[in-house]
């Protein structure tokens, strides 16, 4: 198009060979398209070629600015695609969709759109410039999180013709394998979700399988190889890495097929594919996971390895996979288990000074129970794996019984619990008493018999450490105790209970100070005093962070030390409000105390804080 454009706009004699060449010189250095350039030097106006363009091509022009289009419209293709190729969705009449091009040519995109969409493309010219108004002022009402990065989206282009060049534009030739033992090239997978998962799909077609029908199970496991759908799958695992995401959610409804990532504990919407690739994405990501594909009534669970290749240095990559049926089919959720970002360093992961030497104190004692308490996803395991860590000497043996075991350790003994051929906890922990071990860790406590012989293990000389899914320390006693546990052997076995939290920190890029009126900070437990002179930080949103203004995530918690006096407390069946209040008197910071304390430093919002916390 561009030399057509130049030839064009020399022959009308609306600019000159040498500013041609000129615009021409200043492409080749700054990329972008002939016209947008010439509209930068000030050569033309936007006008004068859309103008032309619509004279050459026989293609009405339009001017957006007189135009107020639906909501429903818009909403038919993505903001990454709209950016993409630079067009706008106008009206729909019909099986119809008029839109809105720069570049009326661009077969491609009216391609890729048709098949999004699964309606004909009628285009009509706009200007460059009007349209990315335009694509501004409509999208940006838009709840979904642009995960698609600006350096992504500038290599685009460039990518996908590599990608196009090596593996072919359809057929399996196409797809980019992954297998266990193969790599993934980062440079030819870093692309953004709404972009990639249809290049080169346009004559792609799957078929759904109903609910009633019958499963042809060869034609499912075919569609699962396609191209498109191959590549998708490799784009989610790798950028979910890149993101920073902890869990990848795929999700089927009745008219939509949704993906999350959960980014520091927030899902955020990162693509909507058509509802025809549901049935192969899934059965792609269940081969991957070595998961039975005709199996779509029961819950199951796998991992996926892979390699990839990032900035020249190959990474393993660990997804832990669960698929649950659905009304409207399985969904699948993909923990993702990176060994770099677990964090072994205790002095890291948000602990005060006290809480952390009362911890440190009581994981070197020779034997007792220290158990770990909170929520799914609150950093439990990071916790124990970094206790572990910390003890793991060549002359201790210590022994793990997990469910599932998230990380392979170096020199601790780590079991899978199978409950299907009845091995769980309880048997496992029977069977390492056998073993001679100094300190054993146990998954979780779920019931009276794991707790008796976690108890008795703790009190005949090893060091046990478990958790349990409690709100605070002090109510840990009582659901020991509701367990059918004997509170005299909960106060002499028990050396600590923590709990925990984690809660979002300010991005350290995007960071300012922010006011607040002294009244709310008292209305959360600062004293009238230091409600006045307290500085409090808030980050206003930048490219880093996703304009989230957070970026990573801190622990709240909350130590309790079992002292000679909460030993009493127990042993007598007091409450644990009772045990609460004597705890806060012999030192323990609650999980509000220590949310306050990350606000006193900086780290953390009032708004994190009060939604993991109570008073």
């Amino acid at each position: 198009m561009s030399a057509k454009l130049g030839e064009i706009l020399v022959r009308e004699n609306l600019i000159s060979s040498q500013q041609l060449r000129e615009a021409l010189d200043y492409q080749r250095s700054n990329g972008g398209r002939l016209g947008s350039n010439l509209i930068k030097l000030g050569i033309i106006s936007d006008e004068v070629i859309t103008a032309v363009l619509s004279r050459q091509y026989g293609v009405p022009s339009i001017n957006l600015d007189l135009f107020q289009i639906d909501d429903d419209v818009v909403k038919l293709i993505s903001h990454d695609v709209a950016v993409k190729y630079t067009v706008l969705p106008i009206s729909k009449v019909g099986a119809t969709l008029t839109m809105a091009m720069a570049d009326p040519t661009n077969v491609f995109a009216m391609d890729d759109i048709k098949f999004m969409t699964g309606l004909n493309v009628e285009p009509v010219i706009a200007s460059e410039a009007g349209i990315q108004k335009a694509i501004s002022e409509y999208y940006s009402a838009s709840k979904e999180l642009d995960l698609a990065g600006v350096e992504v989206d500038n290599d685009f282009e460039k990518i996908t013709e590599k990608l196009s060049r090596k593996n072919g534009l359809n057929g399996r030739n196409g797809a980019v394998r992954v297998a266990a033992d193969e790599s993934i090239n980062q440079a030819d997978l870093d692309v953004s979700l709404d972009q990639f998962a249809f290049e080169h799909a346009e004559h792609e077609e799957f078929e759904v399988v109903e609910e009633n029908d019958e499963i042809d199970l060869a034609e499912l496991a075919k569609a699962s190889e396609d191209a498109p759908v191959v590549r998708l799958v490799n784009v989610l695992l790798v950028d979910s890495l890149r993101r920073g995401a902890s869990d990848i959610h795929v999700e089927p409804y009745e008219k939509d097929f949704r993906i999350r990532f959960r980014i520091d504990g927030l899902l955020y919407d990162v693509m909507h594919p058509p509802m025809k690739m549901r049935d192969a994405l899934i059965s792609r990501l269940k081969i991957m996971a070595k998961l039975d594909i005709s199996e779509k009534r029961l819950p199951q669970d796998g991992r996926i390895k892979i390699k990839v290749k990032i900035d020249n240095r190959s990474r393993e990559l660990d997804f832990r996979v669960s698929t649950l049926p659905t009304l409207f089919g399985e969904k699948v959720v993909l923990r993702l288990l990176d060994k770099e970002k677990l964090m072994l360093d205790m002095t890291k992961l948000g602990f005060e000074e006290g809480s952390l030497e009362m911890f440190k104190r009581n994981i070197d004692k020779p034997y007792g129970m220290v158990l770990v308490t909170g929520p799914t996803g609150s950093g439990k395991t990071n916790t124990l794996y970094s206790a572990l860590q910390s003890l793991n000497t060549s002359d201790t043996n210590i022994m793990t019984a997990e469910d599932p075991v998230e990380f392979n350790l170096k020199g601790i003994n780590q079991v899978q619990m199978k409950e299907q051929i009845g091995l769980n906890f309880a048997a496992a922990l029977r069977s390492f008493l056998r073993q001679d071990p100094n300190i054993v860790l146990v998954g979780e406590i779920r019931d009276f018999e794991t707790a008796e012989i976690a108890i008795k293990a703790a009190l005949t000389g090893h060091l046990v450490l478990s958790t349990l899914h409690t709100n605070d320390a002090p109510s840990t006693v009582s659901r020991m105790v509701n367990m059918g546990i004997e509170p005299f052997l909960v106060a002499t076995s028990v050396n600590l209970i923590q709990a925990q939290r984690l809660i979002r920190r300010i991005c350290n890029e995007c960071k300012e100070e922010h006011e607040l009126p002294p009244e709310g900070l008292v209305e959360i437990g600062f004293s009238e005093d230091e409600a006045g002179e307290l500085k409090l930080y808030k980050g206003k949103g930048c490219d880093r962070c996703n304009n989230t203004g957070y970026k990573g995530r801190v622990g709240l918690f909350e130590v309790m030390e079992m002292t000679d006096e909460l030993r009493e407390l127990v042993i007598i069946g007091a409450s644990s409000i009772e045990i609460r209040k004597k705890a806060i008197e012999t030192g323990m910071l609650s999980l509000r105390e220590s949310g306050l304390s990350k606000l006193r430093e900086g780290i953390t919002t009032i708004e994190e804080v009060v939604k993991e916390t109570v008073t």
